[in-house]
């Protein structure tokens, strides 16, 4: 998705003054008067920036879904379309989409009441323990620092 966002960044660069790079890459709700102004400038032009902006577009109606089958039914058409545009990036990302298909369609099977931030949250909190205790010179006094640094989480299999 950087790709991406540098692909517009770039071409919207070449054509329009400055500043038109925040019109594409924010969301339309949050666009000030004189963005939108910018960005409904920017629009008029057949630009493959412009393209991968509607794209993206698009792409965010796929969240609004409540239902898995016609969820994928969306995606599976945004990303036949994606693919049919001639933007690398974005045909990257729609060949990702497509080998995670299913686990994407999992969030909503869940009717959207799972997040994996926690999970996202922990591990990021291991990684930067575990950068810290770089140079200690057992396994045990790792472990130690991880208990310490994720506060009072019980081990597997002890009683609390």
């Amino acid at each position: 998705m950087r790709k991406v966002c540098k692909l517009l960044i770039f071409c919207a660069a070449r054509v329009l003054a400055n500043y038109t790079r925040w019109c594409i890459l924010k969301r339309k709700a949050n666009l000030t008067s004189q963005q939108k102004f910018r960005l409904r400038d920017l629009l008029c032009y057949n630009l493959q920036t412009v393209r991968a902006y509607l794209l993206k577009e698009d792409f965010q109606r796929f969240w609004d879904y409540n239902s898995p089958t016609w969820a994928g039914l969306y995606l599976d058409f945004w990303i036949q379309q994606t693919m049919r545009s001639r933007i690398d990036p974005m045909k990257k990302f729609a060949k990702t989409l497509r080998a995670h298909r299913e686990l994407i369609l999992n969030y909503f099977k869940a009717k959207k009441q799972f997040s994996s931030g926690l999970v996202e949250g922990l591990n990021n909190k291991v990684k930067v323990t575990m950068r810290k205790s770089y140079g200690f010179r057992t396994f045990r006094i790792t472990e130690l620092a991880l208990y310490h640094a994720l506060g009072q989480i019980a081990r597997a299999g002890t009683n609390p």
